[in-house]
């Protein structure tokens, strides 16, 4: 009929791929919000904040039309509501804690001081200034913000807790470490060697779900741990680091890239799956410095560094193999596609489930339970190495050495990739805030670090450990 195509629409718009856009149910679309999400201040951001922004505006969006008022009459009366609703009302069975609302407080002010020079609205998120102990600082914070904004509910699991849950949920083991007749699952070289690598590097789900097999290092026996690098565009913040990946980890990806994963790229290349991917990029050349060679559909070429490939990039890059095509990236469903971060929660939702199958219910994990155990692992080693190396001193030259050269902290703050080690000692590390040092080094004499942590945080409430007989 002479219409352009979906394609050519969003070229001519200026759409990008993969542009986020918010629809109501009955079809209706808010205009404004969809420019906003469309708009460089939040194409520049990263895919999370993108996401959590877009869910944030979706929720106040559903509650006004709950409520009949309209977005651009929106006022503070209004957020008052919101907030009321979100962490109050009966009424609402899926309430929140105060620091989601503040989440979503800020990507609804973020989205009213867009639109107000553009459509003379105004922001109903109204902030207040707070008083400062410096006479020359001043603060401000939302008016709505709520009074008691609950630190993350953080927990851990020491190695014995890990394995249990691991053995049982991803491994089809059951409680006395035997294979379960009938076991289903279908993807446990994966989801095993995605999940130890959690535990065994500290990295992010997100991080460590777009890494590409070029960025894998080559298998070394003589090592015990590999120095690795993340990209910058993958990194939280766009910081890209270091990180340090055990042997067994790395082994066990390259078991599953010959195995499970190898058999799904063949599948895939059978049924022609990579020959419809929309904007694929061939890798043509691996180049020095962490630089490669890209070759679109159309045969252009562009050299491009590692570090500045965002994920959703990295999701179209292929490489030509003997049979064709085949991703790039480390990480792939059943039907051979790259595997996107969001689609672990399901991997690990489906083992929590399993293991509470078991008579397990309080062992389950999430991602960054892993990163907070890796970094409880750590922080036991370098404290025990700490005090170690260091116990001719006495008390105040120990307190003046720290002071000059930092201590564990600073340990796993690198390992973690924190820009700020406060982070660290706020967040990730409660269980020590009560240990006695002493206490720590002397289980340490003749025994595992393993048994040590088990025994250390046997009665720990927020602390997962194995049950006795599930150990092996």
């Amino acid at each position: 009929m002479g219409l352009p195509t979906l394609p050519e629409f969003a070229d001519t718009h200026g759409t990008r791929r993969g542009q986020e856009f918010l629809i109501c149910s009955d079809g209706r679309v808010v205009s404004a919000v969809n420019a906003f999400l469309a708009s460089p201040r939040m194409t520049s951001r990263s895919s999370g904040t993108r996401d959590k922004y877009g869910r944030a505006l979706c929720i106040w969006l559903g509650y006004l039309d709950a409520v009949g008022q309209s977005w651009s009459d929106a006022v503070e009366a209004d957020i008052d509501g919101f907030k009321f609703w979100r962490m109050t009302d009966a009424a609402n069975p899926s309430r929140v804690a105060g620091s989601s609302v503040l989440d979503n407080l800020s990507a609804i002010s973020a989205f009213y001081e867009w639109a107000q020079p553009r459509y003379g609205v105004l922001n109903p998120v109204a902030r207040r200034h707070l008083t400062s102990r410096r006479a020359d600082t001043r603060a401000e914070a939302f008016a709505a913000s709520p009074h008691v904004v609950r630190r993350r509910d953080v927990k851990w699991l020491d190695p014995g807790g890990y394995a249990c849950w691991r053995d049982i949920g991803l491994r089809g083991l059951d409680r006395q470490g035997r294979e379960i007749e009938r076991w289903r699952g279908r993807n446990g070289q994966r989801d095993c060697a995605f999940a130890d690598g959690l535990y065994g590097t500290g990295l992010r789900l997100s991080e460590w779900a777009s890494v590409l097999l070029v960025e894998l290092p080559a298998d070394d026996p003589r090592r015990g741990y590999v120095t690795c690098w993340l990209a910058a565009e993958c990194a939280k913040g766009g910081r890209g680091r270091q990180f340090w990946m055990p042997r067994s980890v790395s082994a066990d990806v390259l078991v599953y890239c010959e195995g499970e994963r190898a058999a799904a790229v063949r599948r895939a290349q059978q049924a022609g799956r990579y020959d419809h991917v929309v904007e694929a990029l061939v890798l043509s050349r691996v180049l020095g410095r962490r630089r490669v060679e890209l070759t679109d559909r159309a045969g252009a070429r562009t050299t491009v560094s590692l570090d500045a490939l965002a994920p959703e990039v990295r999701c179209r890059i292929f490489t030509e193999t003997t049979g064709g095509l085949a991703p790039a990236a480390v990480w792939l469903n059943e039907d051979g596609l790259p595997r996107m971060a969001h689609g672990w929660q399901h991997t690990f939702d489906t083992a929590n489930q399993r293991v509470a199958r078991a008579g397990l219910e309080s062992v389950s994990a999430t991602a960054h339970m892993l990163r907070h155990s890796f970094a409880l692992r750590w922080f036991s080693v370098g404290r025990l190495l700490y005090e170690k190396r260091f116990a001719h001193l006495d008390a105040q030259e120990l307190r003046d050495f720290r002071a000059q050269f930092g201590d564990t902290w600073y340990l796993v703050k690198t390992l973690l990739g924190h820009a700020d080690v406060t982070t660290t000692m706020d967040v990730y590390l409660e269980p020590f805030r009560e240990l006695d040092v002493s206490l720590l080094i002397e289980h340490a004499h003749g025994a595992g670090m393993a048994a040590l942590m088990a025994e250390m945080f046997a009665g720990h409430p927020l602390v997962v450990t194995a049950p006795a007989e599930a150990g092996r």
